[in-house]
């Protein structure tokens, strides 16, 4: 059926599909195995090996794994492992081996003499495949390591030289962000990437596209206005603020607007000299009306640590924009922590697009498998199980109310618990996670809790959901990377039974969850409770119209699942909409920075700064050449150059980030922001390197140059950076902030009139 859906797509020119043909033929060829010095003596830099040579080597590995692991893989893994080769994306369901297959291609293309990155979606897994998958590497000759966020410089240096390296996508992309920075190109951290194997691609490519990743560099403490705190606080729905329905914007009414405006000395907050009041009363707001703990943070040990809402985790290092993170923490009550200037940002999409070759694997790639092509020119293709899925998948059951829906969650729950069958039941957030796990309590029915309070006992929760009589609660199942085998004589009691509370905001996500029944042929079921009033509902659909249910609130109109797939719909169009600005407002700044990078890296390793210093400020170079000769002088040249390079591209960036926070304002003038946006990106980076080299030509000329080195305040760089993931848009897009700042002008003027 998979074969026939692809071919489909295809005939419809449905763009990222694949049938994986190429891959078929491959596999079909993997009879006799090769030999690790023939084959390494079948590639060149320059040449790639033939699909007999791809076959030669699967079947190699095959054996080997056997050998070393225990485990001959299966014939679709052998299939996975030829598509992967080929650059393909490959869709393999839960339980069916992508952790061999990926580690089978990995090392075939580190025998084609290509340095390879498996890219995951978080510690555990790096660490733990790359130590699982460790005897098969060495019995094929390859090396192997692995990074995380605990690993030191020198032994992340060590772990990228090896010849294949698991490290989590926010690892590798803040390394990435370090090595701008250097001033020394021993320091560098990364070799030049070829391979990239994306474990979990659509958690990766996908659900983490929409945040970048910052390096930022020294500042002081930022803290938010305790007048605006205090008066912001105080102020009530529906009276003095209004969110609107999908809870991504708010806005001041003007009984709201006038009461701050009184709380700040009878200031008007839409003049020029108050513009920098008004931002801060607009993410105080949004902290206050829109941000809610155990839900979008939580506070531990005296921090606000965000959660990352596509995988139910504390998303380590995560901050907000800084206005809005001083502004939770006031909120709660905290001290302010660091802030900083932005040094350097990169997205998902263009780490990703640094690898010369770029693969992936998913229980759900096809889902995505257009997004993949559109934002990273791959293509996907699906991989027949080698048992059949024979999992149940009941209709979902919908509530009138929220309130019924985790009633019946409860009821059901305990039902199937009394018969000794595990149960997995999936929440959205922390907070209905801790609420559930109590009403069970109460109903007799232990739960372990899996979510952003214990991410670090996640693997061993895991490992025990399958077993008789347990219930676990996760927050978000995605990306969570590790199967659950069923215990003893749980297949006589049907397998694994998945309940889920509410759906997600994409269907992928729910097929995921249910995707944790049924591995490798086992039995099992899952069912959704869902009600319109759930988060989903409200934050998508304004007024929607629910049916009536019976007396126990169970709605049995289709009308209801309608309502739940538009709604669902909505969700996946809008975060699909973020995701392409994201990567539209980023390509516009990618061109700009490839020529700093390029420009960079010729003043790092070559003599480019000296050539043009010496054009600038000729006696000087001289007198330096003079006094402490050659190296002395390109020394001192190229850590000028890119102390200057590097602080005027914090600049851009800096100029970048305030024309785009107003650049929606563009609209009032039927302009696109995106092009305006461009057009102003264009006009400031024009004269950038002219600006830069007659700077450090007027700091080399005063600069203390001597044998220890170079000496002015120019050249003072950050006392410490750091890293972390910001949200790219928490304000909603341009067009919603647009709109509520033309709103909330309307009601400022309507309610002076009425005055």
């Amino acid at each position: 059926m998979g074969r026939t859906r692809s071919l489909f797509r295809r005939f419809l020119g449905r763009p990222g599909s694949s049938d994986l043909r190429r891959a078929r033929r491959i596999a079909a060829r993997v009879d006799l195995p090769g030999e690790v010095g023939a084959l390494r003596a079948a590639s060149s830099a320059d040449k790639r090996w033939a699909d007999r040579d791809i076959a030669a080597f699967l079947a190699l590995a095959r054996d080997t794994a056997q050998e070393t692991l225990g485990e001959r893989p299966f014939d679709p893994q052998v299939l996975a492992a030829a598509a992967l080769l080929t650059g393909h994306v490959v869709e393999m369901a839960t339980g069916e081996g992508k952790t061999l297959a990926g580690a089978m291609a990995a090392a075939g293309y580190a025998l084609q003499g290509k340095r390879v990155h498996v890219v995951s979606v978080n510690d555990y897994l790096a660490r733990r495949d790359a130590e699982w998958m460790g005897p098969l590497y060495a019995a094929l000759g390859v090396t192997v390591g692995h990074v995380d966020q605990w690993t030191e410089p020198g032994a992340r240096r060590e772990a990228y030289a090896r010849d294949v390296c698991y490290v989590p996508v926010n690892e590798v992309g803040f390394d990435v962000l370090r090595d701008r920075l250097v001033t020394d190109a021993a320091d560098l951290l990364l070799p030049d990437p070829q391979v990239g194997i994306v474990d979990e691609v659509d958690s990766v490519l996908v659900d983490s596209a929409r945040v970048p990743l910052v390096l930022a560099g020294a500042a002081d403490a930022g803290a938010a206005d305790p007048v605006i705190v205090s008066t912001v606080r105080r102020l009530r729905s529906g009276v003095h603020w209004e969110a609107e329905p999908d809870g991504r914007t708010v806005h001041l009414t003007a009984l709201g607007l006038a009461r701050v405006e009184r709380a700040l000395g009878g200031v008007d907050l839409y003049t020029e000299d108050q513009a920098h009041r008004l931002a801060q009363v607009n993410v105080a707001l949004h902290a206050h009306a829109l941000l809610h703990r155990d839900v979008d943070y939580l506070v531990r040990d005296g921090r606000v640590e965000l959660i990352d809402d596509s995988r139910g985790r504390i998303a380590h290092l995560q901050r907000w924009p800084d206005g809005l993170q001083a502004a939770v923490e006031a909120k709660e009550g905290l001290a302010p922590s660091p802030t900083g200037e932005v040094l350097d940002r990169i997205t998902v999409q263009a780490l990703m697009g640094r690898y010369r070759t770029l693969a992936g694997m998913s229980g759900t790639a096809v889902a995505v498998a257009e997004e993949l092509h559109e934002f990273y020119a791959l293509t996907t293709g699906a991989v027949e199980p080698n048992m059949p899925c024979v999992r149940t998948d009941e209709p979902d059951r919908i509530h009138t109310t929220t309130e019924r829906k985790e009633a019946a969650v409860v009821a059901h729950i305990a039902h199937v618990h009394a018969t000794g069958q595990p149960v997995l039941l999936g929440t959205g957030d922390v907070a209905e996670s801790e609420r559930l796990a109590g009403a069970l309590r109460e109903a007799g029915v232990e739960a372990a809790v899996l979510n952003a309070r214990n991410d670090a006992e996640e693997a061993a929760i895991v490992a025990r959901a399958g077993e008789r009589d347990r219930v676990t609660i996760s927050t978000q199942m995605a990306g969570r990377g590790t199967d659950i085998r069923l215990g003893e004589g749980v297949v006589d009691l049907g397998g694994l039974h998945v309940v889920g509370s509410g759906r997600h905001d994409t269907g992928r996500l729910d097929d995921q969850l249910r995707g944790r029944a049924g591995r490798q042929g086992d039995p099992g079921s899952s069912v959704v409770f869902a009600s319109p009033g759930d988060e989903l509902v409200e934050r998508t659909v304004e007024d929607p119209q629910v049916p009536r249910g019976d007396s126990d609130g169970l709605i049995a109109d289709p009308a209801a699942a309608a309502l739940l797939d538009h709604a669902q719909r909505v969700s996946e169009g809008t975060l699909l909409e973020a995701r392409r600005t994201t990567w539209r407002y980023g390509t516009v700044t990618g061109t700009q920075r490839a020529a700093v990078l390029k420009h960079r890296g010729l003043v790092l390793r070559g003599d480019r700064a000296t050539a043009l210093l010496e054009e600038a400020v000729p006696r000087r170079c001289t007198e330096i050449r003079e006094s402490l000769g050659d190296d002395a002088l390109a020394a001192a040249c190229r850590q000028v150059a890119l102390a200057h390079l590097d602080r005027a591209w914090a600049d851009h960036l800096a100029v970048l980030d305030d024309v785009r926070e107003g650049i929606h304002l563009r609209a009032l003038a039927r302009e696109n922001p995106l092009d305006a946006f461009r057009k102003i990106a264009y006009e400031t980076f024009d004269d950038f390197f002219e600006r830069v080299y007659e700077r450090a030509a007027e700091t080399l000329e005063k600069a203390d140059v001597s044998e220890a080195g170079v000496s002015h305040p120019a050249l003072v760089r950050p006392t410490s950076t750091w890293t972390y993931l910001v949200t790219d848009d928490p304000f909603g897009s341009e067009t919603d902030r647009f709109l509520s700042g033309v709103r909330t002008v309307l009601r400022r003027r309507d309610g002076r009139r009425r005055e």
